[in-house]
């Protein structure tokens, strides 16, 4: 079972400026709440446990996430977006921890990726892939069966890595070196042939990362 939860929220949103001017690009607004506030209650209605990393303006975030309800805040300024994994008390004990970006907007079903998570036998790192979007950024995966075997912004596929995964910190620090960086995460556990990447997608998946972006969703009826 699942129960602890990451939002990655420590990015300063620079090409969301002027909006970040004075605020983190997770305080954003979107349709009448917050970046953040949109995964925290998504993913509280299925994971008790919810982390979130600040930096930027990261006094400011902590106040926000912790009015709602939030378990704990990790500074991570100035860190990369894997520092955590080994930095912080989850690499102490052998438990999955869901991940999710905050500019990431999905749907997804927890139960569902929960199962295929224990189906595919509990690896160190399980991402979870989304369809590309004409304009948005991630990396294609290239897979064989359910073994990844190359993460690529240039050469296409028919699904992206967008940042949603599952990990396990505790089996990734036994595994590997200290790194800050998720793409070294990554290409590892390629290396060592561990990358898994689930069946289940969400049906709905946006992500916003400049202003274009968020115009662009504030027109769709999601």
């Amino acid at each position: 079972m699942i129960n602890h939860a990451i939002i990655l929220a420590a990015g300063r949103g620079i090409r969301l400026m002027p909006k970040t001017t004075k605020i983190p690009k997770a305080m954003v607004k979107v349709k009448n709440q917050t970046l953040i506030l949109g995964g925290i209650k998504k993913i509280q209605k299925y994971i008790k446990n919810i982390h979130i990393t600040v930096g930027y303006k990261g006094s400011l975030l902590a106040k926000h996430v912790i009015e709602n309800n939030v378990t704990s805040v990790i500074n991570t300024n100035k860190k990369g977006n894997a520092w955590w994994i080994f930095n912080f008390p989850f690499n102490l004990i052998d438990e999955p921890v869901f991940v999710l970006t905050c500019d990431n907007i999905t749907n997804v079903n927890f139960k569902l990726i929960e199962k295929d998570y224990i189906k595919k036998r509990k690896p160190e790192c399980f991402l979870i892939p989304v369809k590309p979007i004409k304009k948005l950024e991630g990396d294609y995966i290239h897979k064989k069966k359910n073994l990844v075997l190359k993460l690529s912004r240039k050469i296409k596929s028919d699904i992206y890595c967008s940042g949603i995964q599952v990990v396990n910190p505790y089996r990734i620090n036994k595994s590997m070196k200290k790194t800050e960086d998720f793409n070294k995460v990554w290409k590892k556990l390629i290396l060592k042939k561990k990358l898994i990447v689930s069946d289940i997608l969400p049906s709905k998946w946006f992500t916003i990362d400049n202003v274009e972006q968020l115009s662009s969703y504030k027109k769709r009826k999601y």
